[in-house]
């Protein structure tokens, strides 16, 4: 097969906080899976010199940049956070940016599939654009154990931001495949090196 004519089928990969999402998807590209993280397209529409920061900088004035010039994505989020307009307003800038960023990236993906991660992946549209969706689940209780190990946060933030994020019935709902992440790291590496194998007998994601 050319390289010209080879076309990669895209999986979306989502997960609420603390499900395991990053693990999995860290397992993924042990597998030699092209893929790219919402986060860093996130990161990489904002750069120095980009329109969107321009934008963000007009909006909400210098005090969201950093000495270097770099986004302080702290000072944007307080800004943001307790402000549902604004908050509209900076993803209505930005999602369609990094999806363009995304999609263009995915497309130069040289194995026969690649992964798009996103924990906003069915809340943004993103998942329309994925031939299909694996969601890392995990019961809520194991959810905020996970946060507050990683992440110096309170119990009240991250119930908090579960309850922002999606409903976990409503993700599952959009899910071709599910993996309860409710083991141990060896456990999940071995989920996903099954649904590796499965996905490598799939033409455009279907069987």
């Amino acid at each position: 097969m050319t390289t010209a004519a080879f076309t990669p089928w895209i999986l979306g990969l989502t997960g609420g906080i603390g499900s395991g999402k990053s693990a999995a998807a860290e397992r993924f590209v042990e597998l030699g899976v092209h893929l790219v993280d919402a986060d860093q397209a996130a990161r990489w529409v904002v750069e120095p010199g980009r329109p969107a920061l321009a934008s963000l900088v007009e909006r909400f004035g210098a005090g969201v940049l950093l000495e270097d010039g770099q986004l302080d994505r702290a000072a944007l989020r307080q800004l943001i956070f307790a402000d549902p307009a604004q908050r509209r307003w900076v993803e209505q800038l930005l999602h369609p940016l990094i999806g363009q960023e995304i999609f263009s990236y995915l497309a130069k993906a040289e194995s026969p599939y690649a992964v798009y991660v996103s924990p906003l992946l069915i809340e943004s549209g993103q998942h329309k654009k994925t031939q299909r969706v694996l969601v890392i689940d995990a019961p809520q209780a194991l959810q905020v154990q996970r946060t507050l190990l990683r992440d110096n946060t309170s119990p009240e933030q991250v119930q908090a931001i579960l309850a922002a994020q999606l409903p976990r019935e409503e993700r599952l709902r959009h899910a071709d495949d599910v993996v309860v992440n409710d083991r141990d790291l060896t456990w999940l590496h071995e989920q996903i090196d099954r649904l590796h194998h499965y996905y490598l007998t799939l033409r455009g994601g279907q069987p």
